[in-house]
């Protein structure tokens, strides 16, 4: 069965006029009182300029809504948009420059790595800390230890320095302080981002606890499908601004159209060079999967659309770990068809080898109209989101080929 993700992005491209998707596949649920109130906030950015002035950057403009008690709200735009920033506002991280932000009940932020511990401190003291910054008695804190170790899987390693932990580490146990703190409002950026495939799942079934419980969640992802699945309603912020506030599904569609719509041409005209309209994993039996397994190949697959002539366009992928850093990559020209003609779609089909050890990778795709650096007709950070599955715990972000002898020396 074709998942979610890949539904949603043909819906997107099929017709730019389509209307908001009406038939929900869960029940409206009841909800309670406003616990979150935005009105008109701004945030700007003082940007250094070498040599010169300083740059403004308007991260939020004017940006006004409600979440309410219970509810599951998504926010999702491009990178730049706003998000975490947002975030970081209600948490109390940044100060507003304008506007009122009112949030009723005890707040739990899982922001990014790092924010709220300190690095010299152990996990021990680090959670006490934590616990306390959330609203915890120390006393309550301490004894809530044990089953924040529990849920990271972290116990051996509790009067570790945090400065010693590796980034995957330090994710999971401040996701592990938010879920025991037990608050009334968790606000969450990127919680795919959190670990290995089986941690990700962890992190869903606490959040399908959380729903079930009553609890109110703001949720940033890049990730479409979640927003489908847990979300009540979704905001899309683009360059600062509020784009669209309502139904999950129609906000995953215009986050699509934004992501997948290419750039813009040399001349100005504002539609794209090259257009995305699908894009899927196979298995080695040709199967659409969302994930795939350890040391299988990854078959990636695409199609595109010219919307002017292309003449033996290159096409670029970069896979990257859940840091956004870059694990590896590739490009290819496209020699047969070597000329596109406008109005023509093309599919492009690649089988990868695959080095990756177990933990969620994203792809990012770009589309050279003829081959030449700068000469950029698309690209799509974050093409597709998947995990790769397996037991086998391979130190570092690949897996590589040994070959290794012992001999007795005489």
């Amino acid at each position: 069965m074709e998942d979610l993700q890949h539904a949603l992005q043909r819906a997107a491209f099929a017709r730019d006029d389509a209307e908001p998707t009406r038939a929900r596949s869960k029940a409206r649920r009841a909800l309670g009182p406003v616990v979150i109130e935005v009105r008109e906030l701004e945030k700007s950015f003082r940007i250094p300029r070498q040599g010169g002035k300083d740059r403004e950057l308007l991260a939020l403009r004017g940006i006004s809504f409600d979440v309410r008690q219970g509810e599951f709200f998504g926010v999702v735009g491009r990178n730049g948009s706003g998000k975490s920033t947002l975030l970081k506002i209600l948490s109390s991280i940044y100060q507003a420059d304008a506007g009122r932000i009112r949030i009723g009940g005890r707040l739990a932020p899982f922001i990014e790595l790092g924010v709220g511990f300190n690095p010299e401190l152990t996990a021990r003291e680090n959670v006490a800390l934590n616990g306390v910054m959330m609203g915890l008695g120390r006393r309550e804190a301490a004894r809530r230890l044990d089953s924040v170790l529990d849920f990271a899987g972290l116990g051996e390693f509790v009067d570790l320095k945090l400065k010693n932990y590796s980034s995957g580490m330090t994710v999971r146990l401040a996701f592990a302080v938010m879920v025991e703190a037990d608050a009334d409002i968790m606000l969450v950026d990127e919680v795919l981002a959190v670990g290995d495939a089986a941690f990700a799942q962890k992190c869903m079934d606490v959040f399908e606890a959380k729903r079930k419980a009553g609890k109110t969640l703001v949720l940033v992802t890049h990730n479409m499908a979640i927003v489908q699945s847990f979300c009540d309603r979704a905001m899309l912020l683009h360059d600062g601004d509020l784009r669209y506030i309502g139904d999950p599904e129609e906000a995953a569609l215009r986050y699509y159209r934004l992501n997948f719509g290419g750039s813009h041409g040399a001349d100005g005209d504002s539609a794209p060079d090259v257009k995305l309209l699908d894009v899927w994993l196979e298995n080695d039996a040709g199967e659409r999967v969302e994930n795939v397994e350890q040391g299988q190949p990854i078959g990636l697959n695409l199609v595109i659309e010219a919307r002017r002539e292309l003449f033996g366009p290159l096409v670029r992928f970069e896979f990257l770990n859940v840091d956004g850093v870059p694990v590896f990559g590739f490009s290819e020209t496209l020699s047969e068809p070597e000329r596109i003609p406008a109005g023509r779609r093309v599919r492009i089909a690649a089988k990868v080898e695959n080095p990756l050890v177990p933990g969620r990778y994203s792809i990012d795709c770009s589309v050279l109209r003829d081959g030449t650096q700068g000469n950029l007709g698309m690209r799509v950070p974050g093409l597709v989101d998947f995990l790769v599955r397996g037991r086998d715990p391979i130190p570092g972000m690949v897996s590589v080929r040994t070959e290794v002898d012992a001999v007795l020396e005489p």
